[in-house]
């Protein structure tokens, strides 16, 4: 049987990272992934870009039982840690939105870094290797298609469950719950909402358009980002944020004007649109087609000028606070990331070690420590998988 020091399961930001510090340790290391390339998703995110980190870290940002959790890793290896990396490696990157940090170029570029750092770490990585087995015997034995291995530690890096297509499975949780660790129930994050049958008609109409400002709210939860409207329902950056929070039978609330004294603007067309209908007034506020949709709901008909002040103030009511009700989500099939996952409590928040099972570490997404959108779970990953390196 083949023996190293430390197995890693999974090749993407969290399993790499922790690869790359235990070798730069000094520790035999193979790490292992059932995709025939490393670094997958790392690869895909940002429009290709790879949105890497965030400067807005916080624990506040994180979603878990226990947000305080993560932050031992988070204020160990920080975003300012991460960036130098790509600053001693030349890759340049720029900031686009809330603190959001993109690379200027390919996210090709992130990846090729774990590659050659972790080769010249002696990282032993291989790829398109599935798991068939793992047993404990006084060390961890992990059957693959090439064989046995052994080691003293095992990290469990396979992230969640979202998109499949990827290659994403649930195995992270058999593992945890092979070891008797606790799960906490797993849905998917940062994903476009769904609605019923009855609602898709005037959805899917509007569907391609964007508002660039909205604010979304689910209980105290709000998130001001762009809404777009899509044939299954509501999508963009407001809406992914808010899925996190969002349970069924919740309603969502729109503002489609933040900060904005939008009864005042009604009054200010009434003023200058008078003999025009009040979806032409809305249409200088709006998309056509959503003010349209507007009018409809609001029940408003003749001239902006019949218009009193009663119904205007309504429907800037209805424009600060339109509810609507989603029956559900698109799943893990669209969904960025996977909420839930190994309970927190069972881990040790500084090394990630399995408190029950000396040697055993989950790092990275199969752990109840989910990101907001742009940035938080990338950092979450480095940060984790740098925790559990340094002890593994």
């Amino acid at each position: 049987m083949e023996e190293t020091d430390v197995i890693v399961l999974g090749a993407g930001a969290a399993g790499m990272m922790c690869a790359l510090e235990a070798g730069r340790r000094g520790r035999r290391v193979v790490l292992i992934d059932h995709a025939a390339s490393a670094g997958e998703k790392i690869r895909i995110s940002g429009g290709g870009r790879c949105n890497f980190t965030n400067l807005g870290i916080a624990p506040d940002r994180f979603l878990s039982q226990n947000p305080r959790f993560a932050l031992s890793a988070l204020k160990r290896f920080t975003q300012w840690d991460f960036i130098a990396r790509l600053d001693a490696a030349g890759i340049a990157w720029h900031e686009k939105t809330l603190g959001q940090l993109f690379c200027d170029g390919s996210a090709r570029q992130v990846v090729d870094l774990f590659l050659r750092e972790m080769a010249a770490a002696g990282v032993d990585l291989r790829t398109a290797t599935p798991i068939t087995g793992i047993r404990h015997d006084g060390r961890f034995v992990v059957e693959t298609g090439q064989g046995a291995i052994a080691a003293q530690s095992l990290v469990v890096a396979t992230g969640g469950k979202s998109i499949p297509k990827m290659g994403a499975t649930g195995m992270g949780y058999q593992i945890a719950s092979q070891f008797g660790l606790r799960l906490v129930e797993t849905r998917p994050g940062l994903v476009p909402l769904t609605f019923a049958t009855q609602d898709l008609g005037w959805i899917a109409s509007l569907a391609g358009i964007a508002v660039p400002m909205t604010r979304i709210a689910c209980g105290p939860a709000a998130f001001d980002e762009a809404l777009l409207f899509t044939h299954r329902g509501l999508s963009g950056p407001a809406i992914l944020q808010i899925s996190s929070y969002w349970r069924e039978g919740d309603s969502v609330k729109i503002d489609l004007f933040p900060g904005r004294d939008v009864a005042s603007e009604l009054r200010d067309l009434r003023s200058s649109m008078t003999r025009s209908a009040p979806r032409t007034a809305l249409a200088r506020l709006l998309p056509e087609r959503l003010a349209r949709h507007i009018e409809e709901i609001a029940g408003l008909d003749g001239v902006m000028a019949t218009q009193s002040n009663a119904t205007l103030d309504r429907l800037a009511g209805l424009l600060h606070g339109w509810q609507v009700t989603p029956v559900g989500s698109e799943g893990y099939r669209t969904a960025e990331v996977t909420l839930g996952g190994v309970d927190t409590d069972d881990l040790d928040a500084r090394t990630l070690q399995a408190r029950k099972v000396p040697g055993l570490y989950f790092v990275g997404e199969v752990v109840d420590v989910t990101g907001w959108l742009g940035g938080y779970n990338f950092q979450w990953a480095w940060s984790s998988g740098w925790a559990a390196g340094q002890v593994v």
